[in-house]
């Protein structure tokens, strides 16, 4: 489930922001709506995130930490295998390189 990039981005942007509607991850991770929304289906499956609707927006949040545990010991992991670090702010998708 986390061998996607994408998902692994909604999955900060989420552990970041706490709550987030489709649009604002689309945003958020660079990626289309639709392409999101095919994610969080996954992610929604897998019951690693839950939904919110108000009127005719869904919000998604992360079930609980473990989906965000997993993932950044996974980053740590690449850090240290491939010599990369990955910078993520709170409401940013920046991600940066360093030899």
């Amino acid at each position: 489930m986390l061998a996607d990039a994408t998902r692994v981005r909604i999955i900060l942007a989420l552990r970041s922001a706490g709550e987030l509607s489709v649009n604002h991850i689309a945003d958020v991770v660079d990626k289309s709506p639709a392409a999101v929304s095919q994610h969080l289906a996954k992610l929604r499956l897998a019951r690693m995130v839950s939904t919110r609707r108000e009127g005719t927006t869904v919000f998604y949040r992360l079930t609980d930490e473990h989906a965000s545990d997993l993932v950044i010991d996974a980053v740590k992991q690449a850090e240290h295998v491939v010599g990369f670090t990955v910078h993520h702010k709170a409401g940013s998708s920046e991600e940066g390189r360093s030899a």
